[in-house]
């Protein structure tokens, strides 16, 4: 990869992962007002549920950001984006005087979910764990072609 291009891949997953992280970090103080909007939308025991949204965003949004299982991360982030969307934000069903802001809202939404499928589709990228476990995993094993063997339970 050229050397310029290196840090942009890092970049685009902190700018994509950072409104998860101040999510869910607010919602930690706000857990019962989180839930109650949850619960106004629809979504059955919301007191429960809000401590998986807040690990979802908060959790999620770092490991997003630190590229540590950035596919799977990227695909949990795009579904439960997924249902934000429709959830929280039907701009079809919503009053006129509401259904502009909606609008922008689900399609605010979508965009980040396209975000999400360029990391499920191309990875982290070249700085991030994933990448570094990757370099470390063929180093261990090129250790062991070295030496005419191979690692237990790898096969040729």
């Amino acid at each position: 990869m050229n050397p310029v291009l290196r840090p942009l891949p890092l970049l685009g997953r902190i700018l994509i992962a950072l409104i998860f992280v101040l999510a869910g970090f607010s919602k930690i103080s706000t857990t019962a007002t989180t839930a109650g909007y949850m619960a106004s939308h629809g979504i059955p025991a919301a007191n429960v549920l809000v401590y998986g949204v807040i690990a979802v965003e908060l959790v999620g949004g770092l490991m997003l950001m630190a590229g540590l299982y950035a596919r799977w991360v990227a695909c949990i982030l795009f579904l439960y984006t997924l249902s934000l969307a429709v959830i929280f934000h039907p701009y079809w069903a919503a009053p006129a005087a509401q259904a502009a802001l909606q609008h922008a809202m689900f399609f605010e939404h979508l965009s980040m979910m396209g975000g999400m499928l360029f990391i499920v589709a191309f990875g982290a990228g070249p700085l991030s764990v994933d990448a570094s476990r990757q370099r470390g995993a063929a180093e261990w094993e090129s250790g062991f072609a070295d030496a005419g063997q191979r690692p237990i339970g790898r096969t040729q």
